[in-house]
């Protein structure tokens, strides 16, 4: 079997170009005239000719699980621009009105949110280009500065809004510190588990000194009143432990410790208590707590397939409360109906993919976690946010990703993106001994040698949850 030169036609005079996971091509024969496809269990596609339907999905399966990491880069940079732009449209039309009301410019919030989505792009770009040993280096410090600016919260300098202190003002600005502390929370935990190795699998050294750097700016958020955000802390936290490696028994007790002070905290605030039983058992009115969730319903299923259109949404006249913010996907399905929506949700799972696929191919323990935290910070986020508009979740008072008016967590979730794109940015070729045509830097670790390659397990499990080893945590 020869090895082909180049990647530029399916097909040769006198054979066929097979595909092969590595991304190498080689000649094979065709087969004789007198030879049928039923002989040689070959389904066509419908339509004549082409290669078969087979080839052809597991070609596209290929090149989805083994194809250059560079897709998803851009996969991650395409879906994060468009979600940002339809956040600002959306954040104009429903503001807007409120705005108007109140002898405001219509324009302000969503001059607002766009200045802070330009930076935020930029800076999402600048990062990608950042090596992922400088993200580890600098992983303390990130952590520090987070801490730092969680405390700050608790001067002078802090602002509290619907009743959580969790705000800085600065200069006629008002920043939500708890966002960059997410983000270094994610790139502190992913350093510290690629410096302990194998030692994660013990659930003593896995915790320590792990949950300190956990609880500590957690603690910070939920002593603001801010439960909400303090539940996305805890969301990243689990994904950096699971991808760690570290033992499935600490979920176990973890969960029946978060019950207890889940309960412990609904209890003590009667708002959260309204919330609860309002979601529970539905019986609204117009003074009642679960009103949001009651009109966000309404926003949804006015807009029907393809929505009333857009800006012409009518619950958005102070009938949905945070209607830019967020219960903005409310305003979404009513003013672009259910096709819009799903557009949001299709974009959403890019998103997993693309940051799954890193997961799936590196062999650096700092990257795979960094990657699990963003992206389960990212879509949990999101998931929360979906489930509390459609009511399938209490109130809880999450933004939706991107899209939710907020300049600061706008700012730091493009900056994330950016972190995870720079882990997709690596050679599309690289030599290992006597192999060649690798796709990628995260290949040629698997090539080089990590353990024996048959170990048991399915092959997704066994790169999901690899330890690689130190000598291969060089990113």
């Amino acid at each position: 079997m020869a090895t082909s030169p180049g990647r530029g036609s399916n097909t040769t005079r006198n054979g066929a170009v097979a595909y092969h996971p590595k991304g190498t091509y080689s000649t094979v024969t065709r087969p004789g005239p007198g030879v049928r496809d039923e002989d040689l269990g070959v389904v066509r596609a419908s339509g004549g000719g082409g290669r078969p339907l087979t080839s052809k999905l597991r070609h596209l399966w290929h090149q989805l699980v083994d194809g250059p990491l560079f897709h998803s880069y851009w996969a991650l940079a395409g879906t994060v621009i468009m979600l940002t732009a339809i956040g600002m449209m959306m954040v104009l039309s429903a503001s807007a009105v409120e705005a108007i009301a109140e002898d405001s410019s219509a324009y302000f919030l969503f001059q607002r949110q766009a200045m802070f989505g330009v930076v935020g792009l930029i800076v999402m770009i600048g990062l990608s280009f950042v090596p992922a040993w400088l993200f580890r280096k600098f992983a303390w410090g990130l952590w520090g500065l987070g801490v730092g600016l969680l405390l700050l919260v608790f001067t002078p300098l802090g602002e509290e809004v619907n009743g959580n202190r969790n705000w800085l003002s600065l200069g006629g600005l008002t920043l939500q510190p708890s966002e960059a502390a997410k983000l270094a929370l994610c790139v502190w935990l992913a350093a510290q588990f690629a410096k302990q190795g194998d030692e994660v699998k013990d659930w003593r050294k896995a915790l320590w000194p792990s949950a300190i750097g956990f609880l500590v700016p957690t603690g910070l958020v939920a002593a603001g009143g801010d439960m909400g955000t303090a539940i996305v802390f805890v969301l990243i936290y689990a994904a950096g432990l699971f991808f760690a490696g570290a033992p499935l028994k600490i979920f176990a007790g973890a969960a029946a410790v978060g019950v207890v002070l889940g309960v412990g905290a609904i209890i003590t605030a009667p708002h959260r208590v309204d919330r609860i039983t309002g979601w529970l058992f539905g019986e609204c009115g117009a003074t009642d707590a679960c009103w949001q969730a009651e009109q966000g319903l309404n926003a949804l299923a006015t807009g029907g397939w393809w929505g009333v259109g857009l800006g012409q949404s009518r619950l958005k006249y102070n009938y949905v409360p945070e209607a830019h913010n967020d219960y903005i996907f409310s305003i979404i399905g009513e003013e672009l109906g259910l096709l819009g929506t799903a557009i949001i949700l299709l974009l959403f799972a890019i998103i997993v993919v693309a940051m799954a696929r890193i997961i799936l191919r590196t062999r650096s323990i700092f990257v795979r976690i960094t990657t699990a935290c963003v992206a389960t910070w990212i879509v949990g986020q999101a998931f929360v946010n979906l489930g509390m508009v459609t009511g399938l979740l209490p109130v809880i008072g999450i933004p939706l990703p991107f899209i939710s008016y907020g300049g600061s967590a706008l700012l730091i979730s493009l900056a994330a993106v950016g972190v995870v794109m720079s882990f997709a940015r690596v050679p599309r070729s690289v030599e290992v001994g006597d192999k060649s045509a690798i796709l990628d830097r995260q290949e040629a670790h698997e090539v080089s040698g990590d353990g024996d390659p048959r170990r048991r397990g399915p092959q997704w499990l066994r790169r999901m949850t690899s330890q690689g080893g130190k000598a291969h945590d060089d990113q």
